[in-house]
């Protein structure tokens, strides 16, 4: 069942369960109490269904979010602005089940380490964001060739303005999936678990020997990395590298 489907069928199924717990007068007197159970339905509907852990504080918290706001007065167009940043921000996260992740400075200094540094590469950033990882990484190599791709538009024009000026910098907006990563030196994915075979699989089929596949915090199901590099940052960040080829690895510091 898509997410979409399953998130809605979690708030049904949790208005069911909280009238049906009303009207066996288990629950005390009380819209709140009505809410709560409505919420704690809701998420366990959400884990029966198997959704991604994310959604679980999401149910929990959108029905009495959703009345409180209720009593604060706002205009309605409060709400289609706020709709539409978040759509602007998330696009089709519901869907692809990837968030917006941000690679961070160590992150940007690891990736910086595992290039060739005696010769210019071309390097691809699926789901770039803001390009928090390409606009250090182009500064530092100017040597190198840097795209990224972005579905979602206000991260993409965010990461189009702060990389003014890079000449070796190239943002576009799309699907990942859909633009071909034959001519790239190194693909850096930092998605989520559930795309991570449709990348590999993508990657063995297009990727050339020497190619490098270089995954932030999430591994390829039932592939064992060529090598791993565990940083020293908050969050304890993984890199999984991967080589789709096969042969002839690209050489890593």
């Amino acid at each position: 069942m898509p997410p979409a489907l399953k998130a809605l069928a979690a708030q049904l199924g949790g208005w069911l369960i909280a009238v049906l717990l009303a009207r066996s007068g288990v629950l005390p007197g009380g819209l709140w109490a009505l809410l709560a159970a409505q919420s704690v339905g809701a998420v366990t509907v959400a884990a029966a269904l198997r959704s991604a852990r994310w959604w679980l504080p999401i149910h929990l918290c959108f029905t009495p979010l959703a009345v409180a706001a209720q009593g604060l007065g706002l205009h309605p167009a409060w709400y289609l602005g706020a709709f539409l940043l978040l759509a602007a921000i998330y696009w089709s996260s519901f869907r692809t089940q990837v968030p917006l992740y941000l690679s961070n400075r160590d992150t940007v200094q690891a990736v910086a380490g595992l290039l060739p540094p005696d010769r210019p590469v071309a390097l691809l950033d699926i789901g770039s964001g803001t390009g928090s990882l390409l606009r250090p990484l182009a500064r530092l190599r100017p040597d190198c060739r840097f795209k990224g791709i972005e579905s979602a538009p206000a991260p993409h024009l965010l990461a189009c303005l702060l990389g003014r000026g890079l000449t070796n910098l190239d943002l576009r907006r799309g699907d990942f999936f859909a633009q071909p990563w034959s001519e790239q030196d190194v693909v850096y994915a930092f998605l989520s678990p559930v795309p991570m075979a449709k990348v590999w699989s993508k990657a063995c089929a297009e990727m050339a020997p020497g190619s490098l596949l270089l995954s932030n915090s999430f591994a390829v199901p039932g592939v064992a990395p060529a090598f791993t590099v565990t940083l020293n940052d908050r969050r304890g960040t993984c890199l999984y590298g991967y080589h789709p080829a096969g042969t002839a690895p690209i050489a890593v510091k």
